[in-house]
């Protein structure tokens, strides 16, 4: 199989995915060729993409790589879409889900301790959308769970890993220059 085919068949794969693809997907989908002969493909790929002025660009995210639109279109990507409300957050559940990005693996009480309220239906619904999971139990009385942010979260918000977090001060700093918008 040429390389050209192979590109052909990876942007076909990154056209229809909508999580982030892995060299080792692509290569349990593409089993005529290696993986070197694959992540070759990719690279010109990326290059391809990336190197031009096209709308969209090939990034690395949460392990694998997706197909994301060009930050300098996002004015006219939002006048498309309206946002669903599956993907807006509450404040509060904002506020939870920075704490569990901050400070996980952390438990329920945990967390309503830092929070001052109970959190539970908070967790809940970030359960539901994915953007926490559940580690295990902490071997301490009662035994609560212990909740981690997951692949979705990282996706959701464009990290290729937890280290792309912003820091605390900056993390507060963007939040102070939000509340200050009309």
């Amino acid at each position: 199989m040429e390389k050209g085919e192979i590109k052909a068949i990876i942007e076909a794969l990154l056209c229809l995915s909508s999580e982030p693809i892995s060299l080792e997907q692509m290569a349990n989908v593409i089993d005529e060729v290696g993986k070197k002969s694959i992540k070759e493909a990719l690279d010109e790929l990326i290059n391809d993409y990336n190197g031009d002025s096209r709308g969209v660009r090939v990034v690395e995210i949460a392990g694998g790589v997706q197909l994301a639109t060009r930050p300098q279109y996002n004015r006219w990507i939002k006048k498309h879409f309206v946002l669903s409300s599956k993907t807006k957050l509450t404040l509060p559940a904002l506020e939870t889900l920075a704490i569990i990005a901050y400070q996980q693996p952390i438990t329920n009480p945990e967390i309503s301790a830092i929070r001052g309220v109970d959190s539970t239906g908070v967790l809940k619904t970030l359960l539901e959308k994915r953007l926490i999971r559940i580690k295990g139990r902490k071997k301490v009385v009662g035994r609560p769970l212990i909740y981690v942010t997951s692949r979705e979260f990282l996706i959701h918000f464009g990290l290729k890993n937890l280290s792309e977090l912003p820091t605390l001060e900056e993390f507060e700093q963007i939040i102070t220059a939000e509340e200050k918008k009309p």
